[in-house]
């Protein structure tokens, strides 16, 4: 069998999110950026607003988004992104937001995260870091499945982009103990599983949306200094610091952070080609389950793109879901 060749983008490492948007025209698309409010986010938000795009910034303080929508505003010359609370880890406002939105969405940037430095769960009893950034996400994009299938009749596509990691690659999904009732936490294991499930969730959201005019990709922002750090503990902090001096990475801006997520948004390349994983603006290249970190930093793990688990991944967050 001849392996496929990977997608490839004008864009690199040191790109920023301005330059990925220089010459393409948003106006009439209908964006969504979940955890607007901060790093990643804003920029994210900004650059698509600054391209035309009409911006939902989907924030749980909506004091700091509209902080942030005024920025933007001021930014791009009187463009003001809507505001709309979304608290992934709470169910009902995810119902709320779904019912809510009216009309079409071309893009659905599901860009929030948390990282927690201890055991933490929801009410459901769901571990606080899998329930917001997958399973929230995961009902977020589900609820409004109906109004990206509209953007892309409307448009000839819409996309999911789903902000996963490096971290991925420290953890598989274990379908066996997704809360850690039963093994000891590990906050770092956790966020693995987590951002792994990001990846998971683009593949399967593909196969079951493609024929709708969806693509879902997942992508890693890179190594960028951002609020996400402030729960990080002390050995994820000597983790990054000696990933960083070996090389394993180097840190980033915001603004370039944010590129991956805008190619994967607004790139042609990835206009209907769904299911990869992006990394400094390119498909990454996969590596077995037992890689070395060190050795991959640009990668994706097997099991982040794995067929059948992602498939399996889907019914099991289904039926969380309803319960």
């Amino acid at each position: 069998m001849v392996a496929r060749e990977l997608i490839s983008t004008p864009f690199t490492a040191s790109s920023t999110a301005d330059e990925v948007v220089r010459d393409i025209d948003l106006a009439g698309v209908r964006a969504i950026v979940t955890g607007a409010s901060s790093g990643l986010g804003i920029e994210t938000a900004r650059a698509l607003t600054t391209a035309g795009a009409e911006v939902t910034l989907a924030v749980r303080n909506t004091t700091a988004g509209d902080a942030v929508a005024e920025r933007i505003e001021e930014s791009t010359g009187g463009i003001r992104p809507r505001v709309v609370r979304l608290d992934l880890a709470d169910r009902a406002t995810v119902t709320r937001f779904v019912d809510g939105w009216g009309g079409p969405l071309h893009l659905l940037i599901n860009n929030a995260g948390v990282v927690t430095g201890g055991l933490e769960r929801t009410r459901e009893g769901w571990e606080w870091q899998f329930a917001t950034n997958h399973l929230g996400h995961f009902a977020l994009a589900t609820g409004l499945h109906h109004a990206l299938a509209r953007g892309a009749a409307e448009r000839g596509e819409a996309r999911i982009v789903a902000v996963s990691s490096t971290a991925h690659m420290r953890a598989g999904v274990d379908f066996d103990d997704l809360h850690f009732e039963r093994r000891s936490y590990d906050p770092q294991i956790a966020y693995a599983q987590s951002k792994t499930a990001n990846a998971l969730f683009a593949v399967e959201a593909t196969r079951r949306w493609a024929s709708d005019g969806i693509v879902a990709n997942a992508v890693n922002p890179g190594g960028v200094a951002t609020g996400l750090q402030r729960n990080f503990t002390p050995q994820q902090k000597q983790s990054l610091d000696a990933a960083e001096a070996a090389g394993v990475f180097t840190y980033k801006t915001v603004e370039q952070g944010a590129a991956t997520s805008i190619v994967a948004a607004v790139a042609p390349e990835f206009a209907h080609s769904g299911g990869h994983y992006l990394d400094d603006s390119q498909e990454a290249y996969t590596v077995p389950n037992d890689a070395d970190l060190a050795q991959h930093p640009h990668g994706v793990k097997e099991w982040a793109l794995d067929p059948t688990t992602a498939k399996r991944l889907w019914a099991v967050s289904t039926d969380l879901l309803r319960g």
